[in-house]
């Protein structure tokens, strides 16, 4: 069993989290760091581990664990690892925005591999620390990569994508409370929304106009994107399939998607839609799963050379 140190497990990214390392047949939870909340118990956070586990949050880390994930806030990673020194054989598994873009990804003797199995599995599989891929860029690249890596985005890309609540992180705000959120939908950060830096450097840059919005349900991602393409919708459904066939994680789907097919799962599910020129590709994942803690396990599983989807078998809440 690989011993694991979870920092940050109050929010919903560490929840996810605690949840599939307790669950997971290799893994054992050592510690999960909070500065806030030490000696209270999980389950008093994570309601829905009463009787999974008596552990308690703790202020002290231990350095020697197989294995730690980082949970903080954005930015905030780096100032952990500046304080905190972890072993040499310790992998590092982040999943803020810290080391994801090539300028970012040295620091101290870690060298941060882009953690995005279905664009380089190969490099993971050797990697010692992970910066795991934002959950709009997982989403909107797994709709987009077959095409990148065939240099067939011969033009802009228009992007229209909608996330749950839990997206937003597990503090208030004035668009996260029930009353504003229900009954609502909103667009935000129009063209500028900070995971367009990593998805622009493993699509190579492409012109993408993306317009996140803000869902009135609390976890999921659903994409659209539509850019021209010149073959037949038969010839992009078999570029879809071929690139994918190794990954078992994301299936290209003959039907039109919903996103309850994949809430609650590792799982992504393309569409592809071709009207006049343009093909419409769509693209469904948890966020809080493909799109952060589960990716997690999923890279770690990789690094191990374990089956990929260990500990990752769930179901959808499709009901």
């Amino acid at each position: 069993m690989k011993k694991v140190g979870i920092i940050g497990g109050s929010g919903y990214t560490g929840g996810e989290l605690i949840r599939l390392v307790l669950r997971h047949p290799a893994l054992a939870l050592d510690f999960v760091f909070s500065t806030t909340r030490p000696e209270t118990p999980l389950c008093h956070t994570h309601v829905d581990l009463l009787g999974s586990t008596e552990m308690n949050f703790t202020d002290t880390i231990n350095p020697e664990v197989d294995v730690v994930f980082l949970c903080v806030g954005h930015g905030k990673s780096v100032g952990f690892l500046e304080k905190n020194q972890f072993s040499e054989q310790t992998i590092i598994i982040d999943l803020s925005n810290d080391f994801r873009l090539k300028n970012d990804a040295q620091f101290q003797d870690y060298d941060f591999v882009y953690g995005l199995p279905e664009y380089q599995k190969t490099k993971i599989e050797s990697a010692k620390a992970i910066a795991n891929p934002g959950c709009f860029a997982t989403a909107i690249q797994l709709a987009l990569l077959p095409l990148a890596k065939e240099n067939l985005i011969k033009d802009a890309v228009h992007v229209n994508a909608t996330t749950g609540s839990t997206g937003a992180g597990v503090g208030l705000s004035p668009t996260g409370h029930f009353s504003w959120r229900n009954n609502n939908v909103s667009w935000y950060k129009p063209f500028k929304h900070q995971h367009l830096g990593e998805i622009g450097e493993t699509l190579e840059d492409p012109k993408i106009y993306f317009l996140p919005q803000r869902g009135n349900f609390t976890r999921g991602i659903f994409a659209s994107c539509y850019t021209p393409f010149e073959g037949s919708l038969e010839q992009a459904e078999n570029l879809y399939k071929d690139y994918y066939d190794s990954h078992l994680f994301t299936n290209v789907s003959a039907k039109e998607i919903a996103l309850k097919q994949v809430v609650n799962t590792n799982n992504c599910v393309v569409h592809l839609h071709k009207y006049e020129d343009q093909l419409l590709i769509t693209s469904a994942i948890d966020n809080l799963l493909k799109g952060a803690s589960g990716q997690a396990i999923q890279n770690l599983n990789l690094i191990m050379g374990w089956e990929e989807d260990l500990g990752l078998q769930l179901k959808a809440s499709v009901y």
